[in-house]
């Protein structure tokens, strides 16, 4: 009988997903801009300081709960549920 090795499949937690998608987003408007800037299309000051606020501010929250381990912290069971 062969003795097959059970394999765990390696999932990528949800934060760092999210850094991910963040970090793609923020290339992909950086790369847009430049283009549109070549062809003489105008970009909003107003949308570049929001793309670069929201998705940047994804990334230093998903950092900030990651480094505290704010996810998932159950207090040792003492945490209130109606909270």
């Amino acid at each position: 009988m062969e003795n097959k090795r059970l394999h765990k499949r390696h999932r990528t937690p949800n934060l760092d997903r999210y850094v991910v998608f963040s970090i793609i987003a923020i290339v992909i408007y950086i790369v847009v801009n430049v283009v549109a800037s070549f062809k003489g299309a105008a970009i909003s000051d107003v949308l570049t300081t929001c793309v670069f606020a929201f998705f940047g501010s994804e990334v230093f929250h998903c950092a900030l709960i990651k480094k505290l381990k704010l996810k998932g912290d159950s207090n040792n069971g003492n945490e209130r549920d109606d909270i």
